[in-house]
């Protein structure tokens, strides 16, 4: 499902190769597993919750892995691991009365990070629309003076540098403020006003053919953002159970009005558009075919004038968008429902 526009980019998540001075590593994984293959011989391993975004990371060093399994071992080795695995059992035992004493005296501070990253998680996930980009005065930076000494035939190196800054800055904002789409698209692509949002594993398309307004498909990944766990920490320690649909179906949406929000601040921010239509869409079962399908969730239009005196620290992300043009079909029960898009 794409943009039909004659102008539009798409914004995804990249996928990033490190390199060091000794070593190379590549990744692999999918949903909860993630696997690093270093040529110094280690792979790191990590896992997470299903649903909760907790999990933890284990390296293992392959080189010195397979040196111990093809490696010979004489008899004092063997003895030595024999003592080793006995100490290890006294260990294990040691470490069990130990945690029953720890769980009488109540959760340990690992349940404890644990649980306070969890709740960080939700917290942040319903505030996105709180931060945005500063904005950008177009006319101000069209109108601001030529450095002084610029016009000289003979600049020094940082004159010229600053000359040509200016001029670079001065003939965008020419475009920008004659509605110069080309522009428009160029500004996003470099700027990447949505990338706080790619953060949380999301993607857009952007498009427009009128220069007073921008359109945004927003792709909400649900599957890979809204927790379908819970975590709980009670005094005997940190536990996990399902969320009811209720509190799964809430959360969802206000992440994903308060995800729009926060593109229509940032469209504003960047550009001098009137107004931007958002569009979030996410793969749902399609019960007239039996499929997954990519559906429209969520279709508003926000005009800059109506986000004017908006206190967004305090509003509620799903209450807010009630105020706009907007088609969203959603029931606390069964969730969001495909809806038509705001033409």
């Amino acid at each position: 499902m794409g943009l039909t526009f004659r102008k539009s980019i798409t914004l995804l998540k990249g996928v990033k190769l490190n390199l060091g001075k000794k070593s190379a590593s590549i990744s692999v994984g999918r949903k909860g597993i993630h696997q690093s293959f270093s040529t110094t011989g280690r792979t790191t391993t990590s896992l997470s919750i299903p649903g909760t975004g907790v999990g933890y990371t284990k390296s293992f060093n392959m080189k010195k892995g397979f040196a111990s399994l093809f490696g010979k071992k004489d008899e004092k080795e063997e003895k030595k691991g024999k003592e080793a695995a006995k100490a290890k059992e006294n260990a294990k035992a040691a470490a069990a009365g130990t945690k029953e004493k720890e769980a009488a005296k109540g959760p340990s501070e690992e349940d404890k990070k644990l649980y306070e990253s969890y709740v960080e998680q939700i917290t942040l996930m319903r505030a996105i629309h709180k931060q945005a980009d500063e904005p950008i005065d177009w006319q101000e930076v069209f109108d601001r003076p030529e450095p002084a000494g610029s016009a000289l035939s003979s600049l020094r190196s940082d004159t010229k540098q600053s000359h040509e800054e200016w001029q670079e800055l001065h003939d965008i904002a020419e475009k920008v403020l004659a509605g110069d789409i080309d522009t428009y698209l160029l500004l996003i692509d470099e700027m990447r006003p949505f990338d706080d949002i790619l953060e949380y594993g999301s993607d857009f398309e952007v498009g427009t053919d009128d220069p007073s307004y921008l359109e945004v498909e927003f792709h909400v990944r649900s599957a890979d953002v809204v927790p379908q766990r819970e975590l709980i920490l009670d005094e005997k320690g940190l536990k996990e159970k399902d969320l009811s649909k209720t509190a799964y179906y809430e959360m969802l949406q206000d992440y994903v009005c308060s995800c729009m929000l926060r593109v229509a601040r940032d469209s504003f921010a960047l550009l001098p558009i009137r107004r931007v239509v958002i569009h979030a869409v996410d793969t749902v079962l399609n019960t007239a075919t039996g499929k997954e399908e990519e559906q429209t969730l969520v279709s508003v239009s926000v005009g800059r004038d109506q986000l004017d005196g908006v206190d967004f620290d305090r509003l509620d992300p799903s209450d807010a968008l009630s105020a706009f043009p907007i088609k969203m079909d959603f029931k606390k029960t069964k969730g969001f429902s495909p809806v038509e898009r705001i033409g």
